[in-house]
């Protein structure tokens, strides 16, 4: 039996889920339950690894290069938006679409030539 979903907006920026429209909501997306809770997860997450960047951010010589949480975070960040792309109404995916959000997330310049086979620059 298929559960019924319901609309949610969602505001990536504060990460908020909510039954109505508001100013800060940037996409609406429909979800039964699960989906809820799997998006409410994925939303923690970013929390986590946002909160795990801030704190590496200050550390002294630590080389950006060296530091799996920019990674980490992007990927969490990409699995966000693609789950907001497919559970999504028709406006959301096209603004999704639009911003290219998807594929910068899934291009980051760590895989550039120019940062050898392990992701970190070739001038270390």
């Amino acid at each position: 039996m298929e559960h019924e979903k319901q609309t949610y907006y969602v505001s990536v920026a504060h990460r908020l889920i909510q039954e109505s429209p508001n100013d800060s909501a940037e996409f609406e997306v429909l979800l039964d339950e699960e989906e809820l809770s799997l998006l409410q997860d994925k939303l923690n997450a970013l929390t986590a690894e946002d909160d795990y960047t801030f704190r590496r951010a200050p550390v002294p010589y630590k080389s950006a290069d060296h530091d799996a949480a920019p990674e980490q975070f992007n990927k969490q960040l990409s699995e966000l938006y693609v789950l907001l792309y497919r559970s999504g109404t028709a406006k959301t995916r096209t603004m999704l679409m639009e911003s290219g959000i998807l594929s910068r997330l899934g291009n980051t310049d760590y895989h550039h030539p120019g940062y050898g086979e392990h992701g970190s620059p070739l001038n270390k």
